[in-house]
């Protein structure tokens, strides 16, 4: 898939299948917020706000407040490629995500997935 066509999805169509896939394996909505709010700064009632409105998921990642400098501490792979060398800088942002909503569906402790930063 083109990067544009991920850019210009909506964030209201990818949040829900995000939080399914971690309900999914027993994890809760306010977890699935956690590694967001981790990860880009937005306050659980801005991602929920953001995933009401008609927000590109480019966009989420472009406004974001404020991107978590730990995220580059991410690895690993995500649809076949390795987060860490992904070059597209936006892309690399959507699939730190991805690769943190996979850690929380396998089950992996909270203070791991948040590379060992205080959770609460």
């Amino acid at each position: 898939m083109n990067n544009e066509k991920v850019y210009n999805m909506s964030f209201s169509k990818i949040y829900p299948l995000l939080v399914s896939k971690a309900k999914k394996k027993g994890r809760t909505l306010e977890e699935v917020q956690q590694v967001i709010v981790w990860l880009t700064g937005y306050t659980a009632e801005e991602i929920e706000k953001a995933s009401a409105s008609s927000l590109t998921y480019g966009d989420f990642f472009r406004n974001a407040p404020r991107l978590n400098p730990n995220r580059k501490q991410i690895t690993g792979v995500v649809c076949g490629v390795r987060v860490e060398e992904i070059k597209e800088p936006l892309m690399q942002e959507i699939r730190y995500l991805d690769k943190l909503i996979d850690e929380l569906a396998k089950g992996k402790a909270m203070e791991k997935i948040l590379r060992d930063m205080p959770v609460g």
